[in-house]
C-alpha cells in the first residue's frame, strides 16, 4: 500500500445553482470535520454554519459568513447544499440515524 496516497486528501466535489444568485462549489467533509459536527447537540443553524463554511470551496465562506448567508436568503436556500454535502460526504445514514433519535417517540 503506498501510505502518501492514502494520506492525499481525496475528497469529492459538487455544484448548486443559486437561482439569480449564481453557482456555488462544495466539497465533502473530511473524517475529521464530520467529527466535529454529526452527532453533536448544537442548533440546526449552528450546524448548517459548520458544516457550509468547512464545505463551500467556491467562494469560501466563514461562520460568520454563512450566518449573514442565513439572514439573507429565503428559508429553504441552504438546505439543498446541506444535503448535497452531507450525501458527497456519505453522511445521509447517520443524518437519517441522528434524525430518528431525536424524534422518536
Amino acid at each position: 500500500m503506498d501510505k502518501e496516497l492514502l494520506l492525499k486528501a481525496r475528497l469529492p466535489e459538487g455544484e448548486h445553482e443559486i437561482p439569480g444568485v449564481g453557482t456555488v462549489r462544495f466539497r465533502a467533509l473530511t473524517r475529521g470535520e464530520a467529527l466535529e459536527i454529526v452527532g453533536k447537540e448544537m442548533p440546526v443553524a449552528e450546524m448548517e454554519r459548520r458544516l457550509l463554511s468547512a464545505a463551500l470551496v467556491d467562494p469560501k465562506l466563514t461562520e460568520d459568513d454563512v450566518k449573514a448567508w442565513q439572514d439573507a436568503a429565503p428559508a429553504g436556500e441552504l438546505e439543498p447544499i446541506c444535503e448535497a454535502v452531507q450525501k458527497l460526504s456519505g453522511l445521509e445514514e447517520a443524518a437519517a440515524r441522528g434524525a430518528y433519535q431525536r424524534f422518536r417517540g
